[in-house]
């Protein structure tokens, strides 16, 4: 590789970046509200629950369950916030690697880039 593969391998990165930064903020946000989402229906379940509403899971009916199980009920109650959650957080999690690896690249890139400017 010569200067100029590497001065534009250099900005390519940068871009990279900026639109990382971008898809960063937007899946934090989509995590925070799946968090959000699925905090709100399991309280709601367990008040449902307690107020003696029957719901119907996996073909079974749920009324009044023992206070001690009402809490893991209304986990299972709220099986797909919680999945939208997790895939939101693995989502965030990937881009922030992503963000990682793309500026170890970078760094890689600069490093060449002043070996190249002192070797010649």
């Amino acid at each position: 590789m010569d200067i100029i593969e590497i001065a534009n391998k250099i900005e390519e990165k940068i871009a990279e970046i900026e639109k990382i930064k971008g898809v960063i903020k937007n899946r934090g946000i989509k995590k925070a509200r799946a968090i959000a989402e699925y905090r709100k229906q399991y309280a709601l379940k367990i008040i449902q629950l307690k107020n003696g509403t029957e719901f119907e899971f996996e073909g079974e009916k749920i009324k009044n369950p023992l206070a001690t199980i009402t809490k893991e009920i209304a986990h299972g109650l709220c099986w797909r916030e919680k999945l939208e959650s997790e895939q939101a957080d693995a989502l965030y999690k990937a881009a922030i690697a992503y963000l990682d690896a793309t500026e170890a690249q970078l760094n890689a890139y600069q490093s060449l880039n002043r070996y190249l400017k002192y070797d010649t």
